[in-house]
């Protein structure tokens, strides 16, 4: 998939690499946008398909109107103790502009049903990986994790 580094909110580093053989959903998130409530769908998608190869990864971002002003130890309390996350959350990451993560290079690239690529638009985008580590999707901020497409795109490449 990936040997760039990335570094989780613990402070430890990773690669997609050690998520090889799963279908990752990786979603730009932050604690304090109207979308946030959708970290209690993520979640759901997280412990209904773990078990058959699904890892959601948040990747918080400050970059729309500053919506994830905390540290990493904030974030980590506040996705526990609001919504019982227990995916992995990257550490706060930019997902455009000069300093873009490499991971969202690639990402960016892939277009949203309306033929749509380029820069990330809002926070709760999200975008489904194959285990092979082909991006074979790409969903919008108003695309609710319980949505039937984003469900049927992601146990259409569960490898169990």
């Amino acid at each position: 998939m990936s040997t760039d580094t990335l570094t989780l909110l613990d402070g430890s580093d990773t690669t997609l690499d050690a998520y090889a053989g799963q279908a990752l959903l990786v979603v730009n998130v932050a604690s304090k946008c109207g979308f946030t409530r959708q970290y209690a769908g993520l979640e759901a998608l997280y412990e209904r398909y773990h078990e058959r190869g699904l890892t959601v990864i948040g990747v918080p971002s400050n970059q729309f109107g500053a919506q994830e002003p905390g540290t990493s130890e904030e974030i980590a309390e506040f996705c526990q103790a609001n919504f019982g996350v227990t995916f992995p959350l990257l550490a706060k990451t930019d997902v455009n502009g000069p300093e873009r993560h490499p991971l969202f290079t690639r990402l960016t690239a892939v277009a949203d049903a309306t033929g749509k690529a380029g820069d990330v638009t809002w926070n709760f985008e999200k975008f489904l990986v194959t285990p092979q580590g082909e991006v074979v999707g790409r969903f919008r901020s108003k695309v609710e994790p319980e949505d039937p497409e984003l469900v049927a795109a992601i146990e259409a490449v569960l490898p169990r």
